[in-house]
This record gives structure tokens, sequence and C-alpha cells, in this order.
């Protein structure tokens, strides 16, 4: 069977971390650290990884989508080739004829059944709502930003706004041996409360009429990415980083100190001792997952157990993540660095940590809100809020010295 062209990058993937390791490896055979050049080197090839990576998550990721597109064609009724469809089906062409205000509806499936029409009313009454082909791509690139919505977090999808008080148990019953007519001591549940609320995060983007009506280039792509990429990036920054107050309160600070590490520079022994302050119940369950900022990443890379064994595990499959001691390995941005008294490593189980969206993503146009300099605005915004459910110990977190 031929391979894929995912199957393929991450042959290639695996063969530059083999690199890598005889990199490193052949410096230790030699007792010496690193040179410049090495160093160059190898944090080159660490981003030829990363980028491989994402080259074949991002084709598997298109053929699912092909093939969900394919079934909600056959769902609505329409098979077979163009011609039997029916209609014009050249999406881009439809798409640049919306933009510019030529017509009032965009039908991107060629159904008009399947998606709702999109006009281009004022910023005061809404906007025009974009079709489903939209909604989806500016979600799936807020997941791609967002890793807490892309890593196993709880997600919970609401069509309103008010704030949602949630029990929680903070901790359990206490169960003791109890002697022949002895007392039996008692032990109660204690039940906290935690609150989801909804902070709107958004982004304008201003496109010149000229480019509308001379460009080859993917509008519907450029436009979803753009726009799904900031306010993905604006609620994602809260979901790792945020204070709790007037914002999400992010899983960083919400998350229990599992391991104090003895030097800047954390040890094979610190993540493991980490990995098990973890108990086994969220431990073993598998949204269990570490999450850290790429720097981070890198130095783990690079760190061996105590059989000579490089700790960290390249996957060989498009679509599954890396791997530490079996458990998946997640990146975001916005994590901590390592440096003094930094959390700049997370480990436990992500679904304990809930995102909230409100009613989607929202994407609308018009026309008249720069109509001065004839451009077309689009502006994309999301409602979210986001907590750590369970504080009683299911995520733990790395903590450097201060010095």
């Amino acid at each position: 069977m031929a391979k894929t062209m995912a199957q393929l990058l991450m042959e290639q993937r695996k063969n530059t971390e083999a690199q890598m390791r005889a990199l490193l490896d052949f410096a230790e055979t030699e007792e010496r650290n690193l040179s410049g050049e090495e160093v160059e080197k190898f944090e080159k090839m660490s981003s030829d990884m990363d980028s491989l990576r994402k080259q074949a998550d991002s084709l598997v990721q298109a053929e699912e989508r092909s093939r969900a597109a394919g079934e909600a064609l056959e769902k609505a009724g329409v098979r077979g080739n163009p011609e039997q469809r029916g209609g014009d089906l050249d999406t881009e062409a439809q798409l640049r004829s919306f933009l510019t205000g030529k017509t009032n509806e965009f039908n991107a499936l060629g159904t008009k059944e399947e998606c709702r029409a999109l006009g281009t009313g004022t910023l005061s009454a809404g906007g025009a709502t974009v079709p489903t082909t939209f909604y989806g791509k500016l979600m799936e690139h807020a997941v791609e930003v967002a890793t807490l919505l892309a890593g196993g977090a709880t997600t919970w999808n609401t069509t309103s706004g008010e704030s949602i008080d949630v029990p929680v148990t903070v901790s359990h019953p206490q169960g003791a041996q109890v002697s022949e007519g002895g007392v039996i001591p008692q032990s109660d549940p204690a039940f906290g409360k935690r609150t989801l609320g909804g902070y709107k995060y958004g982004d304008l983007v201003e496109v010149p009429k000229e480019l509308l009506t001379d460009t080859g280039v993917d509008l519907e792509g450029y436009l979803a990415r753009i726009a799904g990429w900031a306010v993905g990036n604006a609620l994602g920054e809260k979901l790792i980083a945020g204070s709790g107050t007037s914002e999400p309160a992010g899983i960083v600070g919400s998350s229990t100190l599992g391991k104090t590490a003895g030097s800047l520079t954390p040890t094979f022994d610190d993540v493991i001792d980490l990995y098990y302050s973890v108990i086994g119940p969220y431990r073993n369950r598998p949204s269990a997952s570490w999450v850290m900022e790429d720097t981070t990443a890198g130095y783990l890379r690079k760190l061996k157990d105590g059989n000579g064994n490089y700790i960290w595990q390249a996957s060989v499959i498009a679509g599954t993540p890396d791997t530490i001691e079996g458990k998946p390995v997640r990146t975001d941005p916005f994590m901590p660095a390592m440096g003094a008294n930094a959390k700049p490593l997370l480990f436990g189980d992500l679904a304990s940590y809930v995102v909230r969206l409100i009613n989607g993503v929202r994407f609308e146009s018009s026309e008249h809100f720069a109509f001065n300099r004839d451009v077309v605005t689009f502006r994309a915004l999301v409602r979210g809020d986001g907590l750590l459910m369970d504080q009683s110990g299911a995520v733990k977190h790395l903590l450097l010295p201060a010095v």
C-alpha cells in the first residue's frame, strides 16, 4: 500500500529526531556540552520537527474535513458531479461576489438547506450570519491555537451567557478502623462552588474592495484563518494564564504544587516526581497530559532517564502527540518559560479543566463601518470562560526555585 504524504512527513520527522539524538550522544561520548554550532543545528532540527508535525496534522485534518463535507452533502441529498448538483459551485467566485456586494447571499455547499444566507447589514443590526462552512473553519483554527480546547479539556457549549454555578467536591470522606463497640468517627465530604461566566474576545479585519475584487487566493480560508487565530489566541492565553479576576481562571494559577525542583534546570527525577504527585485515578485517565512552552519542550527533548534513554518519545503517526511516560505532550505559547519562581510544566487530567463557549464563534461583515475608505470590515467574536473544576490535585505543576 502506498504511503500517504502525512506518513512520509512523520517518517521524515522521525529521521530528524534520530539525527538530533545522534548529535547529543556524540557530545556525551566526548564528555562535553554542545558547541555553539551544534546548538544552532540542534535548534534548527527541533524547529523542523515541529514544522513537519504541523504539516502532517494539517493533512490529516484536511482529509477529515473533506470526508465530513461529503457526508454533509449526502445527508442534504446532494450527490454526483457538479452538473448533477445544478448550480454555480465555484465557491471562490461566489464568495467574491458576496464580498463585493454583487449578491447578498453565499451558498457554499450548493444547497440553501445546508447554509444560511449571508447579507451585508450594519454592525448595529448584528451584521450577517456566516454560512456553516465559515463557522467550522473559525472553530478549527481557534482549537489549533488554544491548547486546552484541543488537548483534552472539557468543553461546554451554551446558547446564553448567564453565570453558571457548579457545585464541586473539595474533599472526600475518610474511613477509619473502628474497634468493637467503638464510636464510628464522622467524616463528611466538603463542597464548594465554582462559577463560569462569559468574557468576550474579538478582532476586526478590514479588507480593501480592490483586494476582494482582484485576488486569486483562497479568501474564505484566509479570512477564517486570521480571524480564528486572533480570537483563539486571545481566549487561549487566558485559559492558560488568566487570573480569574474579570477574566478566566487559567489552569497554571489553579493547579496545585506537585514538585519543587532543586535548580532552574529540571532533572529526570523532578519530572518523574511531578508525574507521580498526581494520584492514580487522575494520572491514568486518557485525558492526562503534559503542558509546556516550546523552549521547555526543547529542553525535555534532551533529557535522559537513569538508564540513558531519552524520556521524550516522538510519535510516528500524524495526529497523535509525542509522549513522556506514555502521556501526551501539549505545547502552548502562553505557558511560562523556565526561570526563577516559574511554573513551566503541568501534568494532570486536563478534562478537569472546563472551557465554556457561548454560541460558538460569530463572524460578521459590514460595508458601512469604514464606508469612507471603501473597505469591507469583518469581525470575529467569541465569548467564553474557563476554570479548573477539581482543584484538589487533578492538575499539578513543577515549581522552579527563586534562585
